[in-house]
């Protein structure tokens, strides 16, 4: 698969893919590498992600990063609650210690997380592995062996290779810089928010019904919007939330009822001060310009 049919394959998922975005895609496929994908949140980067895997045919594991994840939550940890029962009940059968002790350290009691169940399934899954900038440094530790070479050592049992290769893709917000070491082990791609042309394909692609005039009226507010000096700008999501707002209050031109448009910015403005700086005239300025 080239990289312009893996861009056709994902166009027909509705997923509107740049010419860097897909050929980074192919690349990271063709060479077995992690994805490295930065970007302002709400740009489509997670649902990359999930478009692949429809893609592919394939499942996709996620690992949602935060602040304090640790490797029990990521990749591992044993079933205690399960050991200390078998321990109980070899104690009341008379087992000796070593033999309980090998039996309730295997692959029985162990609770597989995302970044270790990843790697042991027969099928390559895509394995997401969200917003690591909003994880602590430290974790970014645990990720290196498994991006370098597939692997996770676990003391009880030893190193667990994979069994197939994951694809892997990460998101990062910059909400931190990254390792050095973190950023070599990955290919990488930059996805901003998208240019008007694009962004209507994007809309016709989710919101087939969407009338021509509305839907260029749609982009053009909200690429203006984000122009303006707000604290968290609109991503693609909002702006189809908007469209589908818009849609179910029956208005199909931006300046036919100011009082309607001005409530459906509860779609696309998501703090107190981006809705107090928007108000109804800037609202209507926008709106013109659009139309």
């Amino acid at each position: 698969m080239t990289w312009t049919d893996l861009k056709t394959a994902l166009a027909a998922q509705d997923y509107v893919a740049s010419d860097d975005l897909a050929v980074a895609l192919h690349l990271a496929l063709s060479l077995g590498r992690p994805l490295l994908l930065e970007g302002a949140a709400g740009v489509g980067k997670t649902e990359v992600a999930r478009v692949l895997s429809a893609v592919r045919d394939t499942s996709l594991i996620r690992l949602q990063c935060y602040e304090g994840l640790d490797a029990s939550q990521a990749i591992y940890e044993w079933n205690y609650q399960r050991q200390l029962l078998a321990i109980r009940a070899a104690s009341e059968a008379g087992e000796a210690g070593k033999t309980v002790e090998d039996r309730i350290f295997s692959r029985d009691y162990l609770m597989e997380r995302p970044l270790l169940q990843a790697i042991t399934q027969d099928v390559p899954p895509v394995l997401l592995i969200d917003e690591i900038d909003r994880a602590d440094e430290e974790f970014e530790a645990f990720l290196l062996e498994i991006l370098a070479d597939f692997q996770i050592s676990i003391p009880e049992l030893g190193t667990i290779t994979a069994a197939s290769k994951p694809i892997v893709i990460l998101t990062s917000n910059g909400t931190r810089d990254l390792s050095d070491a973190l950023r070599r082990r990955c290919l990488f791609a930059y996805v901003d928010y998208p240019d008007p042309a694009t962004e209507l394909a994007i809309l016709r692609a989710r919101c087939a019904d969407v009338e021509t005039h509305l839907a260029e009226q749609i982009i053009g507010f909200v690429q203006a919007l984000r122009k303006e000096d707000l604290e968290k700008t609109p991503g693609i999501a909002e702006m189809l939330d908007f469209a589908a707002a818009l849609m179910g209050l029956g208005i199909a031109d931006l300046t036919q009822d100011p009082a309607a448009l001005q409530a459906t910015m509860a779609t696309l403005l998501k703090t107190q001060s981006d809705r107090a700086q928007i108000t109804p005239e800037v609202t209507a300025r926008i709106a013109g310009k659009a139309a």
